[in-house]
């Protein structure tokens, strides 16, 4: 039979997600991993899931494997208003939202508002989850600039002001790729420009809690609440493979979003948000949050210190207080594609930057490496041993 014929032809802008086709080539033993983007298995409570399991097998019996609401579980979801009114977002419970990870919110944001050519400001680079879950529906991509203090407030005016924009994305606080985060001025100038072109913005916010240094910045989503539908996510501070993420939007997309994910998956694993909702609730995170700093603060710092000792001073790494990544540009028109292709074979990974980019003259000098998987020791090692092959290219 011929299947070919009968895909959408939507699925030619489907394409493998280059990390994770990566990461198939790097799980063989004796390769030291920086490419992945994952948390460390570490990080994860362990030690309080029975207790968890207990108290939601006891409060909500098979309750808890029932079918329930699409918009959330509702003791999470009041959970999750406290938490966002720690961020400085006040959400009533009502107008919380739980999804499938928050890639399950890109995804329905992309289901309900692209259409096909419609246009999507973004930096470059870019998150590339956000453009798997994008690329479907057929957007064009218009780059905005950005530097080591994060999106230029100029670049955002410039593009609304010649573009029709459907809407921008955003992952202001240590970025995924770059671990860079907007500036506190700059972020006031980009709330001002959404309100000023009535833009609207989907701000991405996986990370901020990961703060090792520095004080805390407001989700740009309190400097213009009804221009922006701020997503996050419980997978970096609690566990992954639970899926839990969760936004808040203005009430007429809110409503849009329910009616698109009804469509999806009808709501997200009830037993999974019940785990979540006591996690919250019982004030776990409180003590388990300055678990996961002190494990990945050190290895962020090795990982710095290794690159400053290491490799070439024409190789400059952004600075980052936080997060699971750092970024490095090498010298103009250095090819980071060839050097993954060597640092392979002597055992090291690490992803090229040009995939985080949607102009593909773009990124050719760059890399994106990830610190939360190794430990101190080895990443000291392995960012030796990508000096020595930078070296014999």
């Amino acid at each position: 039979m011929d299947y070919q014929a009968l895909l959408a032809d939507r699925t030619e802008l489907m394409k493998a997600n280059a990390i994770r086709e990566i990461l198939k080539v790097v799980a063989r033993p004796g390769v030291v991993s920086l490419a992945g983007g994952i948390p460390s298995p570490e990080s994860f409570p362990m030690e309080i899931f029975r207790e968890l399991t207990d108290k939601v097998l006891t409060k909500y019996s098979s309750g808890a494997f029932q079918y329930d609401l699409t918009e959330g579980f509702l003791p999470l979801r009041e959970q999750v208003s406290v938490l966002l009114e720690s961020r400085g977002i006040k959400t009533p419970p009502d107008a919380v939202n739980i999804t499938s990870g928050s890639q399950g919110v890109l995804d329905a944001i992309a289901k309900l508002l692209i259409s096909k050519g419609d246009k999507i400001a973004l930096e470059a680079p870019t998150y590339l989850g956000a453009l798997s879950a994008f690329n479907p529906y057929e957007p064009t991509y218009v780059r905005m600039d950005m530097d080591d203090d994060g999106l230029i407030p100029e670049s955002l005016e410039a593009t609304l002001k010649t573009h029709k924009i459907k809407f921008i994305y955003l992952v202001p606080t240590f970025q995924n790729p770059t671990g860079r985060t907007i500036t506190l001025d700059r972020r006031i100038k980009i709330a001002d420009i959404i309100k000023k072109y009535n833009a609207l913005l989907v701000e991405d916010d996986p990370y901020s809690a990961l703060r090792y240094k520095g004080e805390n910045l407001p989700a740009i989503k309190t400097m213009a609440e009804d221009h922006v539908i701020y997503v996050s996510t419980l997978s970096k501070i609690f566990a992954p493979g639970l899926r839990i993420g969760f936004y808040a939007a203005p009430e007429f997309l809110r409503k849009w979003l329910v009616l698109v994910k009804q469509g999806i998956d009808l709501h997200t694993s009830t037993f999974n948000q019940a785990l979540a909702a006591e996690y919250l609730e019982g004030n776990y995170l409180s003590t388990h949050l300055p678990k996961i700093i002190s494990l990945y603060k050190p290895k962020q710092a090795a990982m710095m210190s290794a690159i400053n000792e290491h490799l070439p001073k024409e190789f400059v790494c952004s600075p980052s207080d936080g997060g699971m990544f750092l970024w490095v540009k090498g010298p103009e028109g250095f090819d980071m594609i060839r050097l993954y292709h060597k640092a392979i074979e002597n055992g090291v990974a690490f992803v090229p930057g040009k995939f985080f980019f949607t102009d593909e003259t773009e990124g050719i000098e760059t890399m994106r490496l990830n610190y939360t998987m190794a430990d101190e020791k080895t990443i000291q090692t392995a960012i030796g041993k990508l000096a020595d092959t930078i070296l014999a290219l």
